[in-house]
C-alpha cells in the first residue's frame, strides 16, 4: 500500500506540468517584483495612508466650520484674534502666561 502511494507521489512530483506550475508559483511568490510579502506591506500602507485621509478630512470639515464662524460671528473673529494674535483693545492691558516652558 505504502509503495503504490510513494509511486503515484513521484508519478505526480516528476510531472512537467506539475513542476512547472510549482515553479510558477514559487517564482511568483518569492521572486518577482510583486511578490507576496512585497503586496502585504503595500495593503499595510494603503491601510495606514486611508486612516490619514480620513483623519485630513475630518481636520478639514472642522477648518471649514470654524472658517465659516469667524467670516460669520464678529465675536468669534474677536475671540479668534485675542487667542492667537494676543490683539486688544487700546484700553486694555494683556499679560501672557507660559505654562508650557517649565
Amino acid at each position: 500500500m505504502k509503495q503504490i502511494l510513494l509511486k503515484k507521489l513521484i508519478k505526480v512530483a516528476t510531472n512537467k506540468y506539475f513542476l512547472t506550475a510549482l515553479a510558477f508559483v514559487i517564482w511568483s511568490m518569492y521572486f518577482d517584483q510583486n511578490d507576496w510579502l512585497t503586496m502585504r506591506q503595500r495593503q499595510k500602507e494603503l491601510a495606514v495612508v486611508k486612516g490619514n485621509i480620513s483623519y485630513l478630512n475630518t481636520q478639514i470639515a472642522d477648518m471649514a466650520h470654524e472658517r465659516d464662524a469667524l467670516l460669520t460671528d464678529k465675536r468669534k473673529l474677536e475671540q479668534y484674534a485675542r487667542e492667537n494674535y494676543r490683539m486688544k483693545h487700546e484700553n486694555e492691558d494683556v499679560y501672557v502666561i507660559d505654562t508650557e516652558g517649565k
